[in-house]
């Protein structure tokens, strides 16, 4: 008998029988429910944001409380982890403190931990995590180019094993939008802009992550952004008041429907709702997150889905970011008081309130009647479920050396990095590829060290053989800080940079390699620059490896890349492939030959 089914032996034979691992979960659940009182199952509504630090000091930088505050004074115990830190074994310390301190409090309630997505190349503390120490992979549109489920699965099981090692087990992902508006900010974690594409590779993906049976050894998925964060206004994100309107003149709403369909039968646990409000449909024109219809009309009556609904982060309460303020994201309902949001989020069909801390809010509106403890129970019971069955009750802790081992292991590092080159995508070719070895290189956005490995370095375009420009879809400078994590605006470059292309592909043949987080126009280089390579996340060895042939690209385009911006501008945002005239279609990918 081991040292922790001893102690929860002991524990449900004095007063926390819900402890004990031999009674059915449903039994269990109401045990404990039985137990609580209404602080404490409030504190199991609101899911908001932890760093990775001093576990007794506030976050300044979310405007947050310290996490003994929020688990010991709130009863909280789900948090989204922010930031990352040098190796697994350090989050996996991190993490157990953590859970030591649940462990302390009166019912002894496990904290959940959740991430967005943290395997890729993306910085943007709202939307995802650089990799750091965990093994390194394209983007979700990265993934989407190579189209194959096997990969995707391979990728979600490699993520899971990295995810449980250190304690995280809420995926805030998979984000199966649909990218129809090719301006929206927040495209490159989905799988672009088809939805059979879409629904495969977003099973794949929940598969991976949750397993044959979901249970102990398995990461929850909140597949977002229920019913499809893809339709934005003009391609603004609703992060921002600016963006709150989703539009659908082509009379799509259904259609945006499709990938979360497969999520469903794939068996995805959880279910987040956008920010944006329809407009024009028969739905309620206020925020997903406060729409009974949507939530409670759409997602549990027609498609039956019982399993938690977390709304997207910051629906009640204003707040400061980096500094400066933003307002709550109460799209339609503004004129609401926070605790009236809560009535309506609740009303609405939600569990979980994302990126709050209000607690004495609802704890307030239960004391004044306003909702019925009964109304807790039912959410309240998921919840707790979610935790039994993921077995954190049992064991909540990790191993800290198994931690350090299976994170950025060697064999999950080189899978990442076959996955890198297999998703960039040959656009154009002019017969400069494949470059062969030991050519006078000209490189900027490559390291020149790496760049050395394959060839001569040289300082100038005119000293080279071939010249290698990395550049990012362009996106336009906003306000403030945390807005600019979110690129949106025009695709279009501006002209200092298309200058500069033309003037190095003057001089030598050129290729140039576009991040694309978002469909860039790239017509102003075709016919110029000698070939076209476009990726969604590759380091720069992985990137010659392919202009080399030292590797085959695999990717295809899983979006079309629009002519130009007035093409765009003239779309219908909710209709896929709408742009007139796309200089390269969905699908579009060339091979090198001999690669």
């Amino acid at each position: 008998m081991t040292e922790t089914t001893t102690r929860h032996g002991a524990d449900a034979a004095t007063g926390r029988p819900w402890l004990d691992a031999s009674l059915p979960v449903e039994e269990r659940v109401e045990l404990l429910l039985s137990a609580m009182t209404v602080e404490e199952k409030a504190g199991l509504f609101f899911h908001t944001m932890m760093a990775i630090g001093d576990l007794e000091e506030a976050n300044p930088a979310f405007s947050l409380p310290s996490a003994r505050e929020l688990v010991d004074g709130r009863h909280m115990t789900h948090f989204n982890l922010l930031g990352a830190a040098p190796t697994g074994r350090d989050i996996a310390r991190w993490h157990n403190a953590l859970q030591e301190m649940a462990a302390s409090t009166r019912l002894g309630i496990p904290v959940t931990l959740s991430t967005d997505p943290r395997h890729s190349f993306s910085d943007n503390p709202g939307a995802a995590i650089m990799a750091g120490p965990f093994s390194q992979w394209p983007e979700t549109m990265g993934l989407a180019a190579i189209g194959d489920e096997a990969l995707v699965e391979r990728f979600a099981d490699i993520a899971r094993q990295e995810y449980t090692a250190v304690g995280l087990r809420v995926a805030l992902h998979p984000q199966v939008d649909l990218a129809t508006e090719p301006r929206w900010a927040r495209q490159t974690a989905t799988f672009g802009e088809d939805a059979e594409l879409a629904g495969r590779m977003g099973a794949a993906y929940i598969r991976g992550f949750q397993g044959e049976a979901f249970g102990v050894g398995s990461v929850s998925t909140m597949t977002k952004h229920f019913p499809g964060g893809g339709p934005q206004k003009d391609g603004e994100d609703p992060h921002f008041s600016y963006g709150r309107e989703q539009v659908y003149p082509g009379g799509m709403f259904e259609h945006h429907l499709k990938p979360f369909e497969a999520a469903f039968e794939a068996g995805t646990r959880q279910i987040m709702p956008y920010y944006g409000m329809p407009l024009g449909t028969e739905y309620e024109e206020v925020g997903f997150g406060f729409n009974k219809s949507v939530i409670t009309g759409l997602l549990r009556e027609r498609y039956g889905f019982d399993g938690l609904v977390c709304t997207d982060w910051g629906l009640i309460s204003d707040a400061e970011l980096f500094g400066t303020p933003f307002p709550a994201r109460a799209w339609g309902v503004e004129h609401l008081t926070p605790s009236e949001r809560i009535v309506k989020i609740l009303d609405a069909g939600a569990d979980q309130f994302g990126g709050e801390t209000c607690v004495d809010l609802l704890v307030d509106l239960v004391a004044a009647g306003d909702v019925a403890e009964e109304r807790l129970d039912v959410s309240a019971r998921r919840i707790l479920r979610e935790k039994f069955v993921l077995g954190l009750f049992e064991d909540p802790f990790v191993d800290e050396d198994a931690a350090d081992q299976i994170v950025g292991r060697a064999d999950f590092r080189a899978a990442g990095e076959a996955a890198q080159r297999a998703a960039i995508a040959v656009l154009d070719n002019d017969g400069t590829l494949p470059v062969a070895g030991g050519r006078r290189l000209y490189v900027e956005g490559i390291d020149a060290e790496i760049a050395a490995r394959y060839g001569t370095v040289v300082d100038t375009p005119h000293e080279a053989d071939v010249a290698v420009l990395r550049l990012h879809a362009p996106f336009e400078q906003r306000e403030s800080m945390f807005e600019n994590f979110f690129h949106a605006g025009s695709l279009a470059f501006p002209d200092d940079v298309v200058t500069h292309v033309r003037e190095v592909a003057r001089a030598v043949p050129t290729v140039v390699d576009v991040l694309l987080d978002r469909p860039a126009i790239l017509t102003p280089f075709v016919g110029e620059v000698a070939a076209l390579t476009a990726n969604w996340g590759a380091n720069g060895a992985a990137l010659l490896d392919v202009l080399t042939g030292a590797a085959q690209a695999r990717g295809r385009l899983p979006f079309d890349l629009p002519r130009s911006m007035t093409a765009v501008e003239q779309s219908r945002p909710d209709v896929p492939f709408d742009t007139a005239d796309p200089l390269f279609r969905f699908g579009h990918g060339l091979e090198i030959p001999g690669a």
